[in-house]
């Protein structure tokens, strides 16, 4: 199973951008997929991830960013609008499939900056 991110880049503050994350090599359907994010020097976070039960977003970016799933194709995306130079981060896609038990995959990684 690999995870493979694009879209990130350099934006200004206050633009938008989005980020795809499409699965490869895998024959069933995610029970959830989302994204988490590290910036330097910090640990890594959650951003938005989608499930069966709904969508959970981090406080920091409710009414900013919006994910979005094709649960049929196992892709994942996140919209972000309105950029703050605290967004700058490397982010990851992440999926999980409960099998016996819970497993979890993480995409490489995308950066996004944020110019002020």
């Amino acid at each position: 199973v690999q995870l493979q991110a694009s879209g990130g880049g350099l934006v200004q503050a206050g633009g938008a951008l989005r980020i795809s994350c499409a699965a490869s090599g895998v024959i069933f359907i995610f029970n959830s997929m989302g994204w988490y994010r590290q910036a330097p020097g910090k640990e890594r976070e959650l951003v938005a991830v989608s499930t069966a039960r709904g969508i959970t977003y981090a406080d920091s970016v409710k009414g900013r960013f919006t994910i979005s799933r094709d649960r049929a194709r196992n892709t994942v995306y996140l919209q972000m609008n309105s950029l703050k130079p605290e967004d700058t981060a490397v982010y990851y896609c992440y999926a999980q499939k409960r099998f016996e038990r819970l497993i979890d995959y993480w995409g490489q990684g995308t950066l996004v900056t944020v110019s002020s």
